[in-house]
């Protein structure tokens, strides 16, 4: 594994040191290794749903009214039960 040595201001470093000592940690190094990778899948993810929204604009204007976009959303809630109280 490879080494990196990063400065931060003493209010960070603490912030750290004190996610470690929760023991969800095993120290400050892994919990960086999980906001790194934490932020690589919120990437991955922002990046698959720009894909969707680039193709969903280059589909062009849909036939739909807003009526039936309506009425195909009531029925997908009915079909997963959010339509009960």
């Amino acid at each position: 594994m490879a080494t990196m040595n990063i400065s931060l201001p003493e209010q960070m470093k603490s912030w750290a040191e004190s996610q470690a000592e929760t023991g969800r940690y095993a120290n400050t190094s892994d919990y960086v290794r999980d906001l790194i990778r934490r932020d690589q899948e919120r990437e991955e993810k922002i990046a698959a749903l720009q894909v969707k929204i680039d193709e969903g604009l280059s589909s062009g204007i849909s036939p739909r009214t807003v009526d039936d976009i309506l009425d195909m959303a009531r029925k997908k809630a009915a079909d997963l039960g959010f339509d009960k109280p």
